[in-house]
This record gives structure tokens, sequence and C-alpha cells, in this order.
């Protein structure tokens, strides 16, 4: 499906093929790599998800994309999972050569409309607070902070993983937006 955001079409809105899981890894890594202009060249140094991390989002028919040109090439995608009643979004990422288009809003909105056709409260999804393009760009788009005390089970054992992963050396946030 061709998908539109604010200022006109963003390209074609699809499900990822098997073929196309390394193609998200190398979104992922040079998407990363405007972590490293902030301080968290760690971050820009994280190994991506691995194929077998990435076929499990893609088997489950919860990995999203957008296709450009006529070659039909990715550049960004969305990985999504039901998580204590909400479709949790578990990584966007979005190709630096096409930031700035709201493919990553793109991406989002259509999760929103899924979520609603699957029943779900809304969405939820773990980022850092103080990143520009993540918890502010989040806001921007109607996500609101879950304050610690009302995080739920899933919410809360997914915040663990990243801490055990080093990713809390800066501050997280969880946060959830109503369909």
């Amino acid at each position: 499906m061709t998908t539109s955001g604010p200022d006109g079409p963003v390209g074609r809105l699809r499900l990822v093929r098997q073929d196309e899981l390394p193609l998200l890894r190398d979104i992922e890594r040079a998407s990363g790599e405007i972590f490293r202009d902030i301080g968290m060249a760690e971050i820009a140094e994280d190994e991506p998800l691995s194929l077998a991390e990435l076929a499990h989002y893609q088997e489950a028919g919860r990995a999203w994309a957008i296709s450009e040109g006529a070659d039909g090439k990715l550049v960004a995608f969305l990985l999504a999972e039901p998580v204590d009643g909400n479709l949790h979004v578990a990584q966007v990422s979005v190709h630096p050569a096409a930031a700035g288009r709201r493919l990553g809003q793109a991406l989002i909105e259509h999760q929103a409309r899924l979520a609603a056709e699957q029943g779900a409260a809304g969405l939820t999804l773990t980022t850092y607070r103080d990143v520009p393009w993540n918890a502010p760009y989040y806001r921007r788009l109607g996500f609101i902070e879950i304050p610690e005390q009302r995080l739920s089970p899933g919410l809360r054992a997914i915040l663990e993983l990243e801490r055990r992963a080093g990713l809390d050396r800066w501050p997280r946030v969880a946060m959830f937006r109503p369909r």
C-alpha cells in the first residue's frame, strides 16, 4: 500500500519479506550513527538485532517497512509485538538518507490503525528520554510518559532487559499512546 504523510506520498508501506531481513540490519546500523554526534557512541556501535530476532517479527507479520523507488529499496522499518493489551513498538529505524520525511511517523500511524483493528488499547514503546529524535519526537506524535508505578509487567520486563543490555546508561522511559 502506498502511504501518505502530511506532505504527500512517503513510499510503499508493506510487510517485510524474509529475504529483506539483512537490509533491516543495515538500516538499523546506519540510523544509529547519529548517536555518535551526541556522545552516545556505544549505541551507534551496538550490534543490530540478529537475523533470528528479526525473523521472529517477520514470521509473525509484525515487521513493516517503507520502500521507495522503482527498485523498492527499503528505507525505514518498524517492529511490533503485543504486550499487555497494547501493540508495543519494539523498534523504529529510518535510514539517514530518508530522514526528515516523516517515514517514522507513517509507520507509527499505521501501527495505531492496526492496534485499533486488533482491539489493543494503544501503542507502547521504550526510548531515551532526552534524545531529540526519541521521547521528544514521540511526544509530538501523541505519546505520553508512563510513570514507573503504572508500568505494566511486560513493560517492566522490557525495561529490565534494556537495563541488562546497558541501555539505561542514559535515562529511558516507557511511553503510551491511545489508539
